[in-house]
């Protein structure tokens, strides 16, 4: 069972030896997305929870994509949002990210870093493994 660290992009060729977390392992056939945030560039982009879904979103089918998926491989997200009031803007944003058979699904209210809205973390099969 050996383990693959799957790196941002942005991150490639920078160590990141000191970071408490992977951005993706892969590991027998499966990908496990970290929690992503609503960041561009290290920045938090986006002041509506519509807003930083999309952003985080995208950054998970980056990760994705950095580990040889697509958001068609992702059979479990787990979400979390600062306000579970506003759990339905973000299920709308979420849903348009997937077609076909969407991913299980457990959303949590959560107390978030920096004051983000959202955050998502993802579990994929890898195609072909």
């Amino acid at each position: 069972m050996a383990l693959k660290e799957i790196k941002h992009p942005l991150k490639e060729g920078k160590d990141t030896s000191n970071d408490p977390y992977s951005g993706a392992v892969g590991v027998d056939g499966w990908l496990y997305v970290s929690g992503q945030g609503p960041l561009v560039e290290g920045k938090i982009t986006g002041t509506t929870v519509e807003e930083q879904t999309k952003v985080v979103m995208n950054n998970v089918k980056t990760m994705l994509e950095a580990g040889g998926c697509s958001l068609v491989d992702v059979v479990k997200c787990t979400c979390y949002i600062a306000d579970i009031k506003d759990f339905d803007e973000f299920s709308n944003t979420y849903k348009a990210h997937f077609s076909g058979v969407k991913p299980a699904r457990t959303t949590l209210e959560a107390k978030l870093w920096g004051g983000i809205l959202v955050e998502v973390d993802a579990v994929a099969r890898i195609p072909g493994k």
